[in-house]
């Protein structure tokens, strides 16, 4: 083993040890990693920053202003509200009306807002009904999650690897005009990265198999109730006092502290009556517990309190006493949803050939706008600053609804996979993943052994840390197997696009997961008992539905 793989290797341990003791958060953590590369030359200032300039990176930055515009609009819960049923309620019928669409609006939204929309809603409709909540909510994340793997835009790390495979074909493209070989991404034309749909052909499939199993056959593996819920009741509360539960979130100032070093009082204007923490409320002196980025706290407080906070990212606001009216007018509501539908309808029609064809032999657009391309970075550009010029989200605060920690944990993943792919560390394991059988050479069968291997080494990654960084680890190992094979190299990375998605076995792998598990009270053994088939689900179809819809060679 040569020096560069072995400090790789280290390196890389050392990332994957810190981000599951979170000793900081993951964005400082890969960063870490990557100045830890840098210093040892292993990877060009150039290459070490190459991330924070890149289209799928920005692409998630533009969304989540665009989600903060959809999410104002109120539209999603009023599809939502109207889909539940008003009465003579079952979990069967309303997990039928509920998951597919929840399912089709992650599709097209990012996860996260939808379970904050949603997840207070259902939990007091599954009261009101007489119906556990704790029957819907972990379903309501799967769902998500099985929508956000249908498109591009469903889920950031489709972006991500959206981003490193545009990122690869430019850096192909410029060696091969250095008189250097054509690299696996040209050779196979593998060069405009992951259209809108591209993901769908499989993806379809794996969502029909995930609502199916979700709506018919989770019930039996979910809990009935959970501790946490009688606690939020609002029983003696003092007059004019509501009850709510928040789940703390990367930016929360108190995060490490007690609360009695950090009065929460003085900073928010609530009472803190419990904690709840992996499903349980907190026994004892809670007032001198550390608080962490998983734990939910129920608090008492005024009418101001959600008016306040209730837009902050210090935490995500449970409100379980309703939604509290969107301040946009009703035709910037419906105008937010046009644009939504707009630009996913022209990045998709710009990705098709005959456009791209059109474009490139118009004398019109050579002549003034020879660099023009219609796609999701072109489209999602053009919607968040019209939807920032009509106010549709506050201009002066937009800063706020950035997730920054996951766009550096993005940016950082560039550089990781740079320096896996540089110093021979991906070859190396590719070499490990292809050895498990010979039989992928002459054979069909030998193919999924190797994307069942790709699958699970990325399962577990997400399982463990978090997707965006699963994907990063995963991205040079596609290519360097495809590589090794000969194979066309899109396979593989759809491969990963699902493997580092599916996280259903752990609360922590997935942020939808941490708030359902607040909300709802579960247990770590909840995620593990109903997830475990869902990853089941998700390997089978995926092994053996991409050799059919992709071709290998």
């Amino acid at each position: 083993m040569t020096f560069p793989i072995l400090y790789v290797t280290l390196i890389l341990i050392f990332m994957l040890v810190a981000l599951r003791m979170e000793y900081l958060r993951p964005g400082l953590i890969l960063f870490t990693a990557v100045v830890l590369f840098l210093v040892s030359g292993i990877i060009t200032p150039e290459e070490a920053l190459k991330g924070f300039s890149n289209k799928g990176m920005i692409t998630v930055a533009l969304l989540y202003l665009i989600s903060e515009g959809v999410r104002k609009s109120g539209i999603l819960e009023r599809i939502v509200f109207h889909m539940l049923p008003k009465k003579n309620a079952s979990i069967t019928s309303a997990g039928l009306r509920l998951y597919p669409i929840v399912t089709f609006i992650s599709a097209f939204f990012n996860n996260t807002p939808v379970v904050v929309i949603f997840a207070p809603m259902i939990k007091n409709w599954a009261r009101k009904m007489k119906l556990p909540p704790t029957k819907f909510l972990i379903p309501l994340s799967y769902a998500t999650v099985i929508g956000g793997i249908c498109t591009l835009i469903g889920t950031t790390t489709n972006l991500v690897l959206h981003g490193m495979l545009l990122q690869e074909a430019k850096e192909e493209a410029i060696a091969v005009e250095s008189g250097a070989e054509e690299g696996i991404l040209m050779r196979f034309g593998v060069t405009d990265g992951i259209s809108m749909f591209e993901l769908s052909k499989v993806g379809i499939f794996i969502a029909l198999a995930g609502l199916i199993y979700l709506i018919f056959f989770s019930r039996y593996l979910l809990p009935d109730s959970r501790m946490s819920e009688e606690d939020a009741d609002d029983r003696n509360l003092a007059p004019g006092m509501t009850r709510h539960e928040v789940l703390l979130g990367n930016r929360f100032p108190g995060l490490g502290k007690t609360l009695h070093e950090f009065d929460f009082y003085r900073h928010y204007g609530a009472h803190v009556r419990a904690i709840s923490r992996g499903g349980n409320i907190l026994e004892g002196d809670y007032m001198n517990m550390r608080l962490t980025h998983e734990d939910t706290l129920i608090v008492d407080a005024d009418s101001t309190f959600m008016k306040t906070w209730g837009e902050s990212r210090v935490f995500w606001m449970i409100n379980r006493v309703g939604d509290y009216e969107p301040p946009l007018s009703k035709k910037k509501r419906w105008f937010a949803l046009v644009l939504l539908i707009l630009m996913i309808i022209s990045a998709t029609v710009g990705e098709l050939e005959p456009v791209k064809q059109h474009l490139a032999q118009s004398e019109f657009v050579q002549t003034y706008m020879p660099a023009l391309k219609i796609d999701m970075f072109f489209c999602a550009c053009i919607t968040a600053v019209i939807m920032s010029w009509t106010r549709m989200f506050s201009p002066r605060k937009y800063t706020k609804f950035f997730s920054w920690d996951v766009l550096i944990t993005i940016a950082c993943a560039f550089a990781i996979s740079t320096a896996m792919t540089k110093s021979g560390f991906a070859d190396v394991i590719a070499s490990f993943i292809i050895s498990l059988t010979e039989l992928a050479r002459h054979s069909e069968f030998g193919i999924y052994i190797i994307l069942a291997s790709l699958f699970l080494i990325t399962n577990i990654f997400t399982e463990l840390i978090t997707n965006n960084a699963a994907a990063a680890l995963a991205f040079p190992l596609a290519l360097a197997v495809a590589e090794q094979l000969d194979m066309n190299p899109m396979p593989f990375v759809v491969c990963v696009c699902f493997a580092a998605s599916s996280s259903f076995s752990t609360p922590i792998g997935y942020q939808t997961n941490l708030i359902v598990q607040g909300v709802g009270g579960y247990k770590f053994k909840d995620f593990l008992k109903v997830g475990l088939p869902m990853n089941i689900i998700v390997l089978l179809l995926s092994i053996f539905l991409i050799p059919f819809f992709y071709h290998l060679s």
